[in-house]
């Protein structure tokens, strides 16, 4: 059973600076490219970054470029999402993802917000 539980999330000033985590278990960890994505209240479910196997090679959306930065420890099948240059607009939650068996799996999310 995928299990995928986020943390690190909290309230922040703007300029700040969070790292998230997100804790992956039942399966392949290493084999797969992981995602985060995010949802602003009233908003949809948004791409912030991906990292693919082996490589490690990241994208990320044109709003995080060089704020954001995605990596793995595939030896602690943990993904994370370094966020700095923190602005009211990365309020949100963020949520883990990977897409495994042609079927899109979720965490729970984590709540992020900017806020003076």
């Amino acid at each position: 059973q995928v299990q995928l539980v986020e943390s690190g999330g909290g309230l922040v000033q703007p300029g700040g600076s969070l790292r998230l985590s997100c804790a992956a278990s039942g399966f392949a960890f290493s084999r797969y490219p992981m995602s985060w994505y995010r949802q602003a209240p009233g908003k949809e479910r948004e791409f912030v970054a991906r990292i693919f196997t082996i490589s490690g090679f990241p994208t990320y959306a044109e709003f995080v470029k060089g704020r954001f930065t995605i990596s793995r420890d595939d030896a602690k099948n943990t993904l994370y999402l370094q966020m700095s240059s923190l602005k009211q607009e990365d309020t949100a939650v963020y949520y883990c993802n990977v897409y495994l068996n042609e079927y899109e799996n979720w965490g729970k999310g984590t709540q992020v917000t900017v806020s003076s």
